[in-house]
């Protein structure tokens, strides 16, 4: 069968750099660190006192009390980000038709807060099992999507994907082959995660995953550099409209780029640490580039998984040099990680934003935070370091790697 073009026609951003599309684009170019101390717990006994929070966000500016209380923060944050990448598509009911418009949404955790305070008021009461109603609805991981598509009464396919810290590629790559394949005209797709909590950073801590660098909070997200030590949580959410092409020029929608290609793989090593060869990072970036029939030569640049751990920054530098050959001295990589921090299952939307911007605007945001090179990666690479760099990218891929071994890759490209 034929299959069909997919296109993006409409972003939405909520992150800890800024609050929507445009804050986030200004934030990413001119290299502005997310991090700065916990506000929302008394962090004085953790290891680890500083994030990566969404600031300056009322959730009542967005969403009606009732409402929200009755929503995880993760929710709430894909329903912000996914109405403002509805509006900027001009998606309505004249224009579309809502059995044909579904949502698959990614979170690594979900409402992890909520399940966090549930067990905290049972601890701390008489042991009668008083749980608020809306417990287990606020803490399921498909609720987010299912919020989405009530709220706007889209009928289509609907669930959510789940694959640790790919979990909002893998929903991508699930909305374009469902479209390329016939099965639906659009989708919102992306990902959401609130994993700022009690809970989140002691587990993070208790794997000796996130830096604790407290004394250096702004720089402490630094990959690729020699003295990084763990990755910085981050918190926020990610959406986009993917749309079939000849749908979308029906109805004049405007077009920021084409989905051309997902891959998919699998580590199948560690539950935690990467294959040492980066065998599954050189994987999935060849499915992808098979997947979208591009040869290595063809790809600009990379928004690299780059998560400033001292193992997984390693590997991935090794995959693309394998995978890539002479040609990866030519490609602009980066990690916006430096920035926002790791938004763990909103990582790969948030990301692939950031890609489909750099093609709009012919610029690649920097990795930030690079004090000293690490003898262990090769220097020669362009990691765009410190600095934004004008680039005209027409194709670009994005990375996302997760505990489990789960790997994900979208090809995006300038739309002919």
């Amino acid at each position: 069968m034929q299959l069909k073009r997919v296109v993006v026609t409409g972003l939405g951003a909520l992150t800890p750099i800024g609050n929507n599309i445009e804050q986030y684009w200004s934030g990413l170019i001119n290299g502005v660190s997310g991090a700065a101390p916990i506000t929302r717990f008394d962090t004085t006994k953790f290891k680890t006192r500083f994030a990566c929070e969404v600031k300056n966000f009322e959730v009542t500016d967005f969403i009606n009390r009732k409402a929200a209380r009755k929503m995880d923060r993760f929710s709430q944050y894909a329903e912000v980000a996914s109405d403002e990448a509805i509006a900027d598509a001009g998606i309505n009911s004249e224009n579309m038709d809502f059995d044909r418009i579904g949502v698959i949404w990614g979170s690594g955790i979900g409402g992890l807060e909520t399940f966090q305070n549930e067990v905290l008021n049972f601890a701390a009461g008489d042991g009668s099992p008083r749980f608020n109603p809306f417990f287990i609805p606020k803490m399921i991981g498909d609720i987010a999507p299912g919020q989405i598509s009530i709220k706007h009464g889209f009928r289509g396919p609907n669930f959510g994907t789940v694959s640790a810290c790919a979990s909002s590629s893998n929903a991508i790559i699930d909305a374009f082959n469902y479209i390329r394949l016939g099965y639906a005209d659009a989708f919102v797709t992306g990902g959401s995660e609130a994993s700022v909590t009690i809970a989140g950073m002691g587990g993070f801590n208790a794997m000796h995953a996130l830096s604790t660098n407290n004394d250096n909070y702004k720089t402490a997200s630094r990959p690729f550099d020699k003295d990084r030590d763990g990755f910085v949580l981050g918190e926020g959410a990610g959406a986009l409209i993917l749309e079939e092409y000849e749908h979308a020029k029906a109805r004049g929608a405007k077009i920021y780029a084409e989905v051309i290609g997902g891959g998919m793989s699998s580590d199948a090593h560690h539950i935690t640490a990467p294959h040492p060869d980066g065998l599954g990072a050189k994987n999935v970036m060849k499915n992808c580039l098979k997947n979208a029939g591009i040869k290595p030569e063809d790809v600009d640049a990379i928004n690299m998984h780059g998560t400033s751990t001292p193992l997984g920054d390693i590997a991935e530098s090794k995959a693309i040099k394998e995978v890539f050959g002479a040609h990866a001295y030519n490609i602009n990589i980066n990690s916006t990680k430096s920035m926002t921090g790791h938004l763990l299952g909103a990582a790969g939307a948030v990301e692939a934003i950031a890609s489909i911007l750099s093609i709009k605007h012919g610029i690649v945001p920097p990795t930030i935070n690079h004090f000293t090179d690490d003898e262990e990666i090769d220097a020669n690479l362009n990691f765009t370091f410190n600095k934004a760099q004008k680039r005209d990218v027409n194709i670009a891929l994005s990375n996302t790697f997760g505990f489990g071994g789960h790997n994900a890759c979208v090809a995006l490209k300038k739309i002919d």
